[in-house]
């Protein structure tokens, strides 16, 4: 915008106090400045760009200075005075429309993951940040080793690195309780796991979990809530892979929909092994490193740092405690189950 383009209404009363101080020698008055700062807002408010306001104070100040006989000095401080205070009521403006925006944005955010508000209303507002809900979306979670802040350095670092990537292309980056959100559209396969990198490379640690793409507008909800499922499931399993697809942890929710069935399973399975020297947790964490390992004993023996005959002994006792065979694929997937359930269940910390 060019300094021709500014409105008359903007410098209102200028010239005339410039001339006035130029003859007096005297400072502006609180109303006058007052009225600087209002016309500041007011122009905010319009929309004009404060770099362009100021050269318009400037070239009016130029116009009249043929005409101000008095003081030079007097005159600067005038102009300076004068600009200073719209200055000032420009940038209260701006912040003032910042923490609505932001307001706004929060309540967004909240209504969007929670399914507060009428669909064809969220969907409505929801193109005011980038998004078309009409189409699918996906959506990553970040939860890094302490909690994200919305204008903190982390989230910046993310969100300057997806814009240089990708653009704008309808991506929107949120904090939801000290977590890292990326709502993308379902179709662009690259955006989440580039968040999911910088996200983890921004904090040195912690995990993503990407949600499933799900249409519609209340498929950003279903897909945030299958990211969060998964980081659930992964700090109860002990996962320690810093990417997470809930698409490949659906079998979970699967074991988990009947609790009490699992918990049966848990109880008649592996209880017994609660007989074993030190309880039944060490046994647990044998056949947990068996079954990741392939069921491969020297794998395991590594893993757990022991001998592979120590390995096998612990093999044998839980044979020996439940009865079912770790080694034997008839009793394989029923041990293997039971494991996963007491993890799910934090079984034996927790009673079943």
């Amino acid at each position: 915008m060019t300094e021709r383009e500014i409105p008359e209404q903007y410098l209102d009363g200028y010239a005339r106090i410039l001339a006035e101080v130029s003859a007096t020698g005297r400072r502006l008055t609180r109303q006058e400045l007052e009225s600087r700062r209002a016309l500041g807002e007011q122009a905010a408010d319009a929309g004009h760009g404060l770099r362009a306001l100021v050269g318009a104070h400037l070239a009016a100040a130029r116009a009249v200075w043929p005409d101000t006989p008095g003081s030079a000095d007097s005159t600067l401080a005038a102009v300076q005075q004068a600009i200073d205070a719209f200055a000032e009521g420009f940038e209260r403006a701006q912040h003032l429309a910042v923490r609505q925006e932001e307001a706004s944005r929060r309540e967004f955010i909240d209504d969007l993951l929670f399914g507060r508000s009428d669909l064809g209303r969220l969907a409505e507002r929801a193109e005011r940040f980038g998004l078309r809900l009409s189409h699918a979306h996906a959506v990553a979670v970040a939860q890094g080793p302490a909690a994200y802040d919305e204008g903190g350095a982390v989230t910046r670092q993310v969100e300057q690195a997806l814009m240089t990537r990708f653009g704008i292309r309808d991506v929107l980056l949120t904090t939801k309780d000290g977590r890292l959100l990326c709502i993308a559209p379902g179709h662009e396969d690259e955006v989440l796991p580039y968040f999911a990198k910088q996200a983890h490379a921004a904090t040195d640690g912690g995990r993503v979990a990407i949600g499933r793409p799900q249409p519609g507008p209340g498929g950003v909800v279903q897909s945030y809530e299958e990211a969060l499922n998964a980081l659930e499931m992964a700090e109860r399993l002990g996962l320690d892979d810093p990417l997470l697809h809930a698409a490949d942890l659906l079998v979970y929710p699967v074991l988990t929909r009947d609790r009490q069935a699992m918990a049966d399973l848990v109880r008649n399975t592996l209880v017994p092994l609660m007989a074993a020297r030190g309880g039944a947790q060490p046994l647990l964490e044998t056949l947990t490193a068996y079954f990741d390992s392939g069921c491969v004993a020297a794998e395991a023996a590594r893993r757990l740092s022991l001998s592979v005959r120590a390995m096998t002994y612990r093999l044998e006792r839980i044979h020996h405690l439940t009865g079912a065979n770790p080694s034997d694929p008839a009793h394989r997937y029923m041990l293997q189950t039971a494991v996963i359930g007491a993890r799910l269940l934090d079984w034996p910390a927790k009673e079943l």
